[in-house]
């Protein structure tokens, strides 16, 4: 099979674990950094452009786009979509996941269990502020941008005034406006949450992510210097986990959710993790997604030419 992964480069360690599994079992296997790319758009004719060739011959891609990259990376998704290249992920499950408002409102509707949110645009009053905070059962609260990722952006506000305070910053980091969402704090997850990866209709490997100093970083994120530990994961926490990619439409994607009280909440499905959890669990992922990339575009051919 011809495989293009879309990636910003090589040095990428996720990339470079795909391609090491891709090429192992005979693949060709060809890294596209999409930001370079182009697309012509006419009339019954989607082209990609790349390094002033056109792209061809292309069996499956694998999109691993950036956060920051998301709108113009999903667009040479969609370009490929539309020639009736297999993907890993869907140009419109990347953009809805890297939305933290769409997300949770698709994750809510799902009936998948959520931290209590609040959503807001524009300059909050004391006044508001106060209230919004009062909603989600007092501080402390989590306060994040709608857009973000590998923990960048969220922070733990535990007065009303640091609430405050910490909206007024956001706010002057964006001349037209911040749109922001607020979060009841799980006290109970004492600084943990838990990835859960998934291909296709199943969990593959999950880990235990745990912040180092709860006192002085509430983030578990490994980007964060959480660390990082094999967990095995309830009968339910593994429904929920493909309950929630099956909401954002994504059938690669890491799940991030907590343990509370009243069951598994979860946080964020992310349309590109990163390979650290091999690390941790010892499970070889990418030969997962691979595999998966075989039998699906293999499938999507089939279907094609019974279709002709």
């Amino acid at each position: 099979m011809n495989i293009v992964i879309l990636s910003k480069g090589p040095g990428n360690i996720s990339t470079k674990r795909l391609v090491e599994e891709a090429r192992k079992r005979g693949h060709d296997v060809r890294i596209i950094n999409y930001t370079n790319c182009e697309a012509r758009i006419e009339q019954s004719n989607p082209v990609v452009i790349y390094e002033g060739e056109v792209i061809k011959g292309v069996d499956a891609i694998i999109p691993r786009i950036a956060s920051s990259y998301t709108r113009y990376g999903s667009a040479i998704v969609r370009q490929f979509e539309m020639q009736g290249v297999f993907t890993t992920a869907s140009s419109i499950a990347i953009v809805r996941s890297r939305d933290k408002l769409r997300a949770t409102q698709l994750l809510a509707r799902a009936g998948i269990g959520i931290p209590k949110t609040v959503f807001s645009r524009g300059r909050l009053t004391t006044e508001e502020i106060d209230r919004l905070v009062e909603e989600l059962g007092g501080p402390p609260v989590v306060i994040k941008l709608a857009r973000g990722t590998h923990g960048r952006g969220v922070v733990l506000a535990e007065t009303r005034k640091a609430a405050r305070s910490v909206l007024q910053g956001f706010y002057l980091m964006e001349e037209e406006g911040t749109n922001i969402l607020l979060q009841e704090y799980i006290e109970e997850a004492a600084g943990a949450d838990i990835r859960a990866y998934v291909v296709g209709s199943q969990v593959i490997a999950s880990m235990k992510r745990q912040s180092i100093n709860l006192e002085e970083e509430f983030r578990s994120n490994i980007h964060q210097g959480g660390e990082g530990a094999a967990v095995k994961l309830t009968d339910e926490e593994e429904k929920v986990a493909i309950k929630a990619a099956r909401a954002m439409g994504l059938n690669i994607c890491g799940v991030d959710m907590m343990r509370s009280e009243r069951g598994p909440l979860v946080l964020e499905v992310n349309s590109s993790p990163g390979s650290a959890i091999e690390d941790v669990t010892g499970r070889n992922v990418a030969e997962k997604v691979i595999e998966y990339v075989e039998h699906n575009a293999k499938a999507r051919r089939r279907k094609d030419r019974v279709g002709a």
